[in-house]
């Protein structure tokens, strides 16, 4: 009962920072220091100058201290951000209070030594532009000139002391030496704050994923374990808190086709307007032509649909759609498609994932598709490849969307893939396409493992490919094992083989 009678008196500081907010529970507690820790390149200093920024735009100053880069390359550094800091600072928004080492400056090692004269031009700077945040960073360069323990601590007391008399919200960044160690560095910066925040950039299997997590909130609620953020052009941290995601979603009744009558009828009638649906198959078995099947039929509903495409570029996409009867370039003329091609390679998934978010935002498509999220895989470790799945997917939904997604399969018979372990559990509907040996030729199959809320064709149908498009027949009999790559034939006459034969003919 008490300790909410105290959280109730914890006022927060909206950050403005894209996802911070949401993990914190309404930002920083206000008048209060926070400790940001973490290693080499965690984007410590991107965090600090950003929460700055974000005030700026809610009308409240800064000061910002820095013992490390001089305020030069700061202004310079922060460009990519879309952050003019000089214009801010001849506006009297935003304040420098230097202590970075000079050229040639050696550091002074004293017990004499203290941070009276630095506090006395911190606390005339916060005075002076009227400040409400306060960004210090780092910490640790205050140890190139103390060498006493003790007196660090007391110190940073005062200086921490001296920041809540000023009611300002402020916060001190810290290195760490390993990701998963102490805190910091020296030990003694988490005594300051009242709260502390951490950044990771951890390295797993050849891959950079950067986290956030908070780990002391003094006195009041906030999101508990890691999260992934990014670091955006023109925007700066992102972070993506998979816990916002509730579900909420809403579920439809009406049926869109997918752009197959024959597979609208082994649906049950067409997919479910808002659902999720996943293609799996071997490559060359039909995938891509699926989701070209499904933007066309989409196209000559009068509805708005959105590719992304992470293995083949543009010319071949739409050269491939023309050799099926599909004309994409007349789709994107009138405003009815959109085609995004991307490497994987080009950037984080965390990236990927935010690009693609804001297109949908500005596309507003009834459609979307994904050719295809193996590719994805091999930019990313499981867990983030997971988070992506469950963070896309659970967007896509919220938006009432329906989404087509495809995944290769290991071999050529079939077998589960890293993808289809990660969204087989989240998504409506299953389609698999499969290569089947008979009588020394390969032929393909096609079957719809789930689809929920809805009776569906159970059989394993052959189906063949022209340039008009997938052509579904009869379904295949006598053979087991085709879907789990391994198929047999069953007792059968060859007067029954034949006839099948000539039925499959008529």
């Amino acid at each position: 009962m008490n300790q909410a009678k105290d959280q109730e008196f914890i006022e927060k500081l909206e950050t403005g920072i894209p996802g911070f907010d949401f993990l914190s529970e309404g930002g920083l507690p206000k008048g209060r220091a926070t400790l940001i820790a973490g290693t080499a390149g965690s984007a410590k200093t991107v965090f600090a100058c950003q929460f700055l920024a974000e005030g700026l735009k809610k009308e409240e100053n800064g000061v910002f201290v820095t013992f490390e880069e001089p305020p030069k390359a700061l202004r310079r550094n922060m460009r990519g951000f879309g952050w003019n800091i000089r214009q801010w600072e001849e506006a009297g928004k935003w304040a420098f209070v230097d202590a970075s080492p000079q050229p040639g400056e050696r550091p002074l090692v004293t017990g004499e030594y203290d941070l009276g004269a630095l506090i006395a031009r911190i606390e005339y700077a916060i005075r002076k532009y009227n400040a409400k945040r306060v960004s210090m960073d780092s910490l640790g360069a205050i140890f190139n000139h103390l060498t006493d323990s003790a007196q660090v601590r007391s110190d940073l007391f005062r200086l921490a002391s001296a920041l809540r008399e000023l009611e300002v919200t402020s916060i001190m960044t810290a290195e760490r030496t390993e990701e998963y160690g102490d805190i910091s560095r020296y030990g003694v910066e988490e005594f300051v704050a009242d709260n502390v925040v951490i950044l990771r950039n951890v390295l797993a299997d050849e891959k950079r994923r950067r986290t956030i997590e908070i780990l002391k909130y003094r006195g009041t609620d906030h999101q508990k374990g890691e999260f992934p953020f990014t670091i955006i052009p023109n925007q700066g941290v992102v972070i993506i808190p998979l816990s916002a995601i509730e579900l909420e979603q809403k579920s439809s009744n009406v049926r869109i086709t997918s752009g197959s009558a024959e597979l609208d009828k082994m649906c049950g009638g067409g997919f479910f307007r808002d659902s999720i649906i996943l293609v799996s198959g071997a490559t060359g078995t039909g995938k891509t032509l699926m989701v070209t099947e499904f933007m066309a039929g989409g196209v000559s509903n009068g509805e708005r649909c959105l590719v992304f495409a992470f293995e083949e570029s543009r010319e071949q996409l739409f050269r491939n759609a023309t050799g099926w009867g599909v004309d994409f370039q007349r789709m994107e003329k009138e405003g009815k498609l959109k085609v995004v091609c991307r490497y994987p390679e080009t950037t984080g998934l965390e990236n990927h994932l935010i690009n693609m978010k804001e297109i949908i935002e500005e596309f507003k498509p009834n459609r979307v598709a994904v050719d295809s999220l193996s590719a994805l895989e091999r930019v990313s470790t499981l867990k983030g490849f997971r988070e992506f799945i469950i963070a896309l997917t659970s967007f896509i939904k919220q938006k009432e969307v329906g989404g087509l997604f495809t995944s290769t399969t290991p071999t050529l018979l079939g077998g589960s893939s890293i993808t289809e372990a990660h969204i087989s559990t989240i998504t409506d509907s299953i389609i698999l396409l499969r290569y089947v040996e008979m009588y020394g030729e390969m032929r393909r199959g096609i079957t719809v493992l789930k689809m929920r809320g809805s009776m569906h064709d159970k059989d394993i149908r052959e189906f063949s490919i022209d340039h008009q498009g997938m052509h579904i027949g009869q379904p295949f009999r006598n053979v087991t094992g085709i879907l789990a790559g391994t198929p047999m034939y069953t007792a059968q006459t060859e007067v029954e083989r034949i006839s099948g034969l000539f039925e499959e003919g008529s």
